[in-house]
């Protein structure tokens, strides 16, 4: 009997093993008849030349990095404007003014707290992109050591305008949250 598996083909013989009882060869020669074939194995595909260079572009610290930052920006922004339209810091003078004049005022407001949390975000996405991918490469390994050092490195930037203390809670709160999150998303995969 010949099976083909892919562009190949082969012989397939069924063994069956000898034995004394006859009982035992009939058993065997039935089972032998009743196997499914096997399935079929598929080629291997190389990649081409076109997903090399995007691996190649991808696989560039600086591009990642900018990537990330630019997604992290578009995020913090989205979630800026979530979270500024819950906001209502309006006084008892700013009430007193025309309707028009109070939805301008809110909408400024609103606009300077999402373009802070996107300058937020996206310092956050490129900096521990960044990190990230050159411990990677200079380790040579990825693992959650890299998580580790890429998040401490993303709070102690993101909280160093605060002093040295506040670069260390952020840097040890940052790199926590990172394990966190690094292994929630491991026992995900």
């Amino acid at each position: 009997m010949l099976i083909r598996y892919g562009m190949l083909m082969y012989s397939y013989f069924p063994v069956t093993l000898m034995s004394s009882s006859p009982d035992s060869e009939s058993k065997s020669s039935s089972s032998s008849t009743e196997d499914a074939p096997k399935p079929p194995i598929e080629p291997i595909h190389l990649p081409t030349l076109e997903e090399i260079r995007g691996q190649d572009i991808w696989n560039n610290c600086a591009v990642r990095s900018v990537v990330s930052g630019v997604m992290g920006g578009g995020m913090g922004l989205a979630f800026g404007m979530f979270l500024a339209s819950f906001d209502n810091p309006t006084t008892q003078e700013e009430v007193t003014g025309k309707v028009r004049q109070q939805i301008i005022q809110q909408a400024k407001k609103m606009g300077q707290k999402s373009w802070s949390s996107c300058k937020s975000f996206a310092l956050m996405g490129f900096v521990f992109s960044l990190s990230e991918c050159i411990v990677e490469k200079a380790r040579a390994k990825h693992d959650i050591t890299n998580t580790v050092v890429a998040g401490c490195a993303t709070g102690g930037a993101i909280s160093a305008r605060g002093g040295p203390k506040a670069a260390c809670v952020g840097c040890a709160g940052f790199a926590a949250f990172s394990v966190v999150i690094e292994k929630f998303l491991e026992s995900h995969t």
